[in-house]
């Protein structure tokens, strides 16, 4: 991480977990353990948690995220939300393209590119994911893809908003796998897409980008993975559905 230049992020992706009520209780215990924290600290619910995440959060150092936001701002589109919905909430962060969305709802890189410019247009902070599948990682184009992935995400997004943008990489075959990338292949990647960044928006615009670790980070191998220098948080799955384990990795973000 490189505090000096930009903000470290942890985020806590829920997916599919917790009821309103569970939620509250993870809340409850959440909030006192990571009072201290230095570092941004997110937690991205379900639809149904929001209200619930919304209002325990309120006065802590908690910022709430959606798991997914539609690209219009309203109309026919049965089961979705707008981002206008959102923010009316009281939400502040979205996760964008995640590689579930990608790989079990249609998500294409086309409607991800949709999605993050009508986050930012409804002001809500798009943290947008990137990576690669275990076969595309063996056939050597991981950087080319996830070049491709950031170029398309970020199409139309002005510098300006660039400053809310988040990016996550995580590869597919580290999701819910158990497996992790090693600190080294974690920085590697998101040094390039800190690279293309700057291609595309200036140098100074990527130093200032947060760039996220997001395949199976844990209380075990945060503290290596956030030592990277080009690593600035994580998405975390399935840790950050226990208060005592999300609270180690918020630690570990919060040194240096």
């Amino acid at each position: 991480m490189d505090k000096q230049n930009r903000k470290a992020i942890i985020a806590g992706n829920w997916k599919m977990n917790m009821t309103p009520t569970e939620a509250g209780h993870l809340i409850d215990a959440l909030v006192p353990a990571v009072q201290g924290a230095n570092c941004e600290v997110v937690i991205c619910v379900p639809f149904t948690d929001l209200c619930v995440a919304v209002a325990k959060c309120s006065g802590t150092n908690i910022h709430v995220g959606a798991e997914n936001v539609h690209f219009e701002k309203s109309g026919a589109f049965t089961g979705e939300i707008s981002a206008d919905m959102l923010t009316d909430l009281g939400v502040e962060y979205v996760v964008i393209g995640h590689s579930e969305r990608r790989q079990y709802f249609a998500e294409t890189d086309e409607t991800v590119n949709k999605r993050a410019r009508a986050a930012l247009a409804g002001g809500l902070k798009p943290i947008i994911c990137v990576g690669e599948s275990l076969a595309q990682r063996e056939q050597g184009v991981t950087e080319e893809l996830v070049r491709m992935q950031v170029k398309i995400a970020l199409n139309g997004v002005t510098a300006e908003e660039l400053k809310n943008v988040v990016i996550a990489y995580e590869p597919i075959w580290a999701i819910g796998t158990g497996k992790t990338a090693t600190a080294d292949q974690a920085q590697e990647v998101c040094a390039a897409i800190r690279k293309v960044v700057g291609e595309l928006y200036g140098e100074d615009a990527a130093k200032a980008l947060t760039v996220q670790y997001g395949g199976s980070m844990n209380a075990k191998n945060a503290e290596e993975l956030l030592s990277k220098p080009d690593v600035d948080g994580g998405l975390i799955g399935g840790a950050s559905l226990k208060a005592d384990q999300f609270a180690i990795i918020v630690d570990a973000a919060s040194k240096g």
